[in-house]
């Protein structure tokens, strides 16, 4: 018995050893991540970010493209703005305006109304800080588990499971050779569809005021596919602030 409960007990300290080391590698990818997009100081020196480009969304009659801007402000504030034209299908232009002002969003939306967000989505905003999460996810009251290694297409990647305070995981997929991001994974809330996991990848990196930024983003779900294709990236120009909100009169 006595050698049994001396096994046990070397069991439990090696346990506790390799928990250790678990959290500690999952801070190393973090820091080596962290470095491979420009570093803590770069990055902490970004206060905004407007990305302009093209959008291309795959429906069952055929791809329709148009406009998509994309601005981020710390620490959380967002708006993405989308037009396309869908003409070929009898129909004018569809504009969708989704904001986040740091505590309330707020879609307008032609094709199925404006609305308030609200559960889960709304947490999802609240938990999307620019530049990115990792910068200070501890101070935010998140957790940070290493999931082991992923095959993204011929590579290896390191996935990274954030949990913030409130609302939704994020798995983040990061190159185990060049620890730059290549894949994110979240559950979304469509409406009128419900809950649905979405896969976003990133691709195309390219140096910005000494940080890289991904010039290529294709989101996938089991309802939509679209592709991102940037044109343009600013840092730090001045933002309206009345674009991360609900406009006045807005219902």
């Amino acid at each position: 018995m006595r050698a049994i409960s001396r096994r046990l007990t070397i069991a439990m300290l090696l346990l506790g050893w390799a928990q250790a080391v678990h959290a500690q590698t999952a801070d190393e990818i973090i820091e080596k991540y962290l470095t491979a997009i420009g570093g803590r100081e770069a990055l902490a020196k970004l206060k905004s970010r407007t990305m302009t480009g093209t959008i291309t969304v795959t429906t069952p009659g055929g791809d329709i493209s148009g406009p998509v801007e994309l601005m981020a402000q710390e620490p959380n504030k967002a708006r993405m703005l989308i037009k396309l034209d869908l003409s070929t299908f009898g129909a004018g232009e569809m504009v969708f305006d989704q904001r986040f002002n740091g505590q309330a969003g707020y879609v307008i939306d032609s094709m199925q109304g404006n609305r308030d967000v609200a559960g889960a989505q709304l947490d999802t905003m609240r938990n999307n800080v620019f530049p990115t999460p990792f910068l200070n996810y501890k101070e935010l009251g998140a957790t940070v588990e290493l999931a082991g290694k992923e095959k993204i297409g011929d590579r290896e990647a390191y996935v990274l499971i954030l949990k913030p305070k409130t609302g939704a995981s994020v798995r983040q997929f990061v190159d185990a050779e060049s620890y730059l991001p290549v894949r994110l994974m979240l559950k979304i809330d469509l409406p009128q569809i419900g809950e649905v996991e979405q896969t976003t990848d990133l691709s195309d990196f390219r140096e910005v005021d000494g940080v890289k930024v991904p010039f290529a983003v294709s989101a996938s779900s089991a309802v939509q596919h679209s592709t991102i294709k940037i044109t343009k990236v600013e840092h730090n120009t001045k933002i309206d602030e009345g674009l991360f909100s609900k406009p006045p009169g807005g219902h």
